[in-house]
Protein backbone atom coordinates (compact mmCIF):
# COMPACT_ATOMS: atom_id res chain seq x y z
CA UNK A 1 0.00 0.00 0.00
CA UNK A 2 1.24 3.50 -0.83
CA UNK A 3 2.05 6.66 1.65
CA UNK A 4 -1.80 7.98 2.17
CA UNK A 5 -3.48 4.71 3.06
CA UNK A 6 -5.39 4.80 6.27
CA UNK A 7 -4.94 1.34 7.12
CA UNK A 8 -0.77 1.68 7.07
CA UNK A 9 -0.79 4.71 9.81
CA UNK A 10 -1.83 7.66 7.50
CA UNK A 11 -4.12 10.05 8.96
CA UNK A 12 -5.17 13.33 7.58
CA UNK A 13 -4.99 15.10 11.23
CA UNK A 14 -1.32 15.17 11.36
CA UNK A 15 -0.93 17.13 8.35
CA UNK A 16 -3.63 19.69 9.70
CA UNK A 17 -1.85 19.85 13.27
CA UNK A 18 1.93 19.48 12.08
CA UNK A 19 3.06 22.76 13.14
CA UNK A 20 0.83 22.66 16.25
CA UNK A 21 2.49 19.33 17.60
CA UNK A 22 5.59 20.50 16.89
CA UNK A 23 5.29 23.51 18.63
CA UNK A 24 3.89 21.40 21.80
CA UNK A 25 6.33 18.62 21.50
CA UNK A 26 9.54 20.35 20.78
CA UNK A 27 11.61 17.54 21.91
CA UNK A 28 11.17 13.64 20.98
CA UNK A 29 11.56 12.86 24.41
CA UNK A 30 8.62 13.22 26.70
CA UNK A 31 10.76 11.51 29.81
CA UNK A 32 14.23 10.42 30.76
CA UNK A 33 13.00 6.56 29.42
CA UNK A 34 12.35 6.98 26.16
CA UNK A 35 15.72 8.67 25.50
CA UNK A 36 17.38 5.90 26.90
CA UNK A 37 15.73 3.34 25.06
CA UNK A 38 17.27 5.28 22.15
CA UNK A 39 20.69 5.53 23.40
CA UNK A 40 19.82 1.53 23.85
CA UNK A 41 18.30 1.25 20.61
CA UNK A 42 21.59 2.41 19.29
CA UNK A 43 23.86 0.52 20.83
CA UNK A 44 22.19 -2.51 19.92
CA UNK A 45 22.19 -1.31 16.17
CA UNK A 46 25.65 -0.94 16.62
CA UNK A 47 26.45 -4.34 18.34
CA UNK A 48 24.80 -6.20 15.58
CA UNK A 49 27.67 -5.65 13.09
CA UNK A 50 25.14 -5.35 10.47
CA UNK A 51 25.64 -3.12 7.42
CA UNK A 52 22.51 -1.07 6.11
CA UNK A 53 20.38 1.71 6.98
CA UNK A 54 17.90 2.71 10.06
CA UNK A 55 14.35 3.58 9.20
CA UNK A 56 12.18 5.89 11.50
CA UNK A 57 8.81 4.79 10.82
CA UNK A 58 6.41 7.60 12.32
CA UNK A 59 9.24 10.14 12.26
CA UNK A 60 6.97 13.07 12.60
CA UNK A 61 9.34 15.95 12.60
CA UNK A 62 12.14 14.27 12.57
CA UNK A 63 13.53 14.66 16.37
CA UNK A 64 14.12 11.44 16.90
CA UNK A 65 15.69 10.87 13.26
CA UNK A 66 18.11 13.77 14.23
CA UNK A 67 19.10 12.00 17.12
CA UNK A 68 19.86 8.51 15.41
CA UNK A 69 22.00 10.48 12.63
CA UNK A 70 23.57 12.73 15.53
CA UNK A 71 24.49 9.01 17.06
CA UNK A 72 26.55 7.91 13.69
CA UNK A 73 23.68 5.97 12.48
CA UNK A 74 22.89 5.82 8.70
CA UNK A 75 18.96 6.83 9.17
CA UNK A 76 16.11 7.69 7.00
CA UNK A 77 12.96 9.43 8.36
CA UNK A 78 9.30 7.90 6.99
CA UNK A 79 6.54 9.52 7.61
CA UNK A 80 2.99 9.61 5.39
CA UNK A 81 2.08 13.17 6.70
CA UNK A 82 3.26 15.60 4.09
CA UNK A 83 3.33 18.49 6.65
CA UNK A 84 5.30 16.93 9.14
CA UNK A 85 7.82 15.88 6.61
CA UNK A 86 7.71 19.67 5.39
CA UNK A 87 9.06 20.65 8.78
CA UNK A 88 11.00 17.71 9.40
CA UNK A 89 13.25 18.89 6.04
CA UNK A 90 13.23 22.27 7.44
CA UNK A 91 14.44 21.59 10.99
CA UNK A 92 16.96 18.96 9.29
CA UNK A 93 18.27 19.76 6.18
CA UNK A 94 21.01 17.66 6.22
CA UNK A 95 18.42 14.45 7.04
CA UNK A 96 16.95 12.41 4.41
CA UNK A 97 12.81 11.63 5.20
CA UNK A 98 10.85 9.93 2.79
CA UNK A 99 7.06 9.95 2.09
CA UNK A 100 5.95 6.66 2.99
CA UNK A 101 3.56 5.12 5.03
CA UNK A 102 4.56 1.39 7.56
CA UNK A 103 4.57 -0.76 4.53
CA UNK A 104 7.51 0.91 2.86
CA UNK A 105 6.36 0.52 -0.45
CA UNK A 106 7.61 4.20 -1.88
CA UNK A 107 10.23 3.47 -4.47
CA UNK A 108 12.74 5.29 -2.96
CA UNK A 109 13.39 2.83 -0.40
CA UNK A 110 13.62 -0.49 -3.34
CA UNK A 111 17.16 -0.20 -2.55
CA UNK A 112 17.67 0.49 0.64
CA UNK A 113 19.58 -2.34 2.84
CA UNK A 114 17.75 -2.34 6.06
CA UNK A 115 19.57 -3.20 8.93
CA UNK A 116 17.01 -1.77 11.91
CA UNK A 117 13.56 -0.55 11.77
CA UNK A 118 12.21 2.27 14.68
CA UNK A 119 8.67 2.98 15.11
CA UNK A 120 8.09 5.06 18.08
CA UNK A 121 4.26 5.40 18.61
CA UNK A 122 3.41 4.99 14.95
CA UNK A 123 2.02 1.74 14.59
CA UNK A 124 -0.56 2.71 17.38
CA UNK A 125 -2.57 4.18 14.55
CA UNK A 126 -2.53 1.16 12.28
CA UNK A 127 -5.57 -1.34 12.45
CA UNK A 128 -4.38 -3.89 14.28
CA UNK A 129 -5.57 -6.68 11.55
CA UNK A 130 -3.00 -5.03 9.44
CA UNK A 131 0.06 -4.93 12.00
CA UNK A 132 1.05 -8.79 11.08
CA UNK A 133 1.06 -7.98 7.03
CA UNK A 134 3.72 -4.60 8.46
CA UNK A 135 5.85 -6.83 10.20
CA UNK A 136 5.78 -9.31 7.62
CA UNK A 137 6.99 -6.90 5.07
CA UNK A 138 9.84 -5.70 7.74
CA UNK A 139 11.33 -9.31 8.02
CA UNK A 140 11.68 -9.65 4.63
CA UNK A 141 13.40 -6.74 4.14
CA UNK A 142 16.14 -7.85 7.41
CA UNK A 143 18.70 -10.33 7.55
CA UNK A 144 19.30 -11.95 10.65
CA UNK A 145 20.28 -10.11 13.48
CA UNK A 146 18.37 -7.11 12.28
CA UNK A 147 16.72 -4.69 14.88
CA UNK A 148 13.46 -3.38 15.59
CA UNK A 149 12.03 -1.14 18.24
CA UNK A 150 8.20 -0.60 19.02
CA UNK A 151 6.65 1.48 20.84
CA UNK A 152 3.11 2.27 22.15
CA UNK A 153 0.50 3.69 24.79
CA UNK A 154 0.13 0.50 26.78
CA UNK A 155 -2.89 -1.72 28.26
CA UNK A 156 -2.57 -3.82 31.64
CA UNK A 157 -4.51 -6.72 30.79
CA UNK A 158 -3.61 -8.74 27.53
CA UNK A 159 -5.75 -7.01 24.57
CA UNK A 160 -5.71 -4.22 22.16
CA UNK A 161 -7.74 -1.53 22.85
CA UNK A 162 -8.92 1.63 20.47
CA UNK A 163 -9.04 4.83 22.43
CA UNK A 164 -9.64 8.27 21.68
CA UNK A 165 -6.14 9.65 20.71
CA UNK A 166 -6.27 13.51 20.22
CA UNK A 167 -5.37 13.25 16.36
CA UNK A 168 -6.15 10.07 14.80
CA UNK A 169 -7.76 6.62 15.94
CA UNK A 170 -5.51 4.71 17.46
CA UNK A 171 -5.07 0.89 19.23
CA UNK A 172 -3.17 0.04 22.66
CA UNK A 173 -1.40 -2.86 22.39
CA UNK A 174 -0.58 -4.75 25.54
CA UNK A 175 3.01 -6.06 25.21
CA UNK A 176 2.16 -9.34 24.77
CA UNK A 177 0.68 -9.09 21.76
CA UNK A 178 2.97 -6.76 20.28
CA UNK A 179 5.90 -9.46 21.23
CA UNK A 180 3.73 -12.18 19.85
CA UNK A 181 3.14 -10.62 16.57
CA UNK A 182 6.47 -9.96 16.05
CA UNK A 183 7.53 -13.56 16.82
CA UNK A 184 4.97 -14.35 14.29
CA UNK A 185 7.06 -12.55 11.90
CA UNK A 186 10.14 -13.52 12.48
CA UNK A 187 11.52 -11.28 15.43
CA UNK A 188 12.39 -12.57 18.65
CA UNK A 189 11.87 -10.36 22.08
CA UNK A 190 15.09 -9.41 23.22
CA UNK A 191 14.08 -6.73 26.29
CA UNK A 192 10.69 -4.72 27.16
CA UNK A 193 9.82 -1.06 29.16
CA UNK A 194 6.95 -0.11 30.86
CA UNK A 195 6.90 3.31 32.48
CA UNK A 196 3.58 3.82 34.05
CA UNK A 197 1.05 6.68 33.55
CA UNK A 198 1.43 9.74 35.34
CA UNK A 199 -0.44 13.40 34.93
CA UNK A 200 1.33 14.14 31.45
CA UNK A 201 0.41 10.79 30.35
CA UNK A 202 -2.96 8.97 30.43
CA UNK A 203 -1.74 5.49 29.84
CA UNK A 204 1.37 3.33 30.59
CA UNK A 205 3.63 3.30 27.95
CA UNK A 206 6.32 0.26 26.42
CA UNK A 207 8.79 -0.39 24.23
CA UNK A 208 9.93 -3.60 22.92
CA UNK A 209 12.98 -4.29 21.24
CA UNK A 210 13.12 -7.55 19.05
CA UNK A 211 15.93 -9.00 16.34
CA UNK A 212 15.39 -10.57 13.62
CA UNK A 213 16.02 -14.76 13.19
Amino acid sequence: MSAGDDSAGYQPGYDALADLCAETFPSPFSNALQRRVIESFVDHVRGSGIPGTVLDVGCGPGGVTAELASAGLDVIGVDPSAEMLRIARSSHADLRFVLDDAHLTSTELDDIDVAAIVARFSLIHVPPASVPGILDGWAARMSSGGIVLVAGQTTDVDEIVEFDHRVAPAWRWHPDRMAAALADAGFDEEWRTVKRADDAHRFAEFHLLAIRR
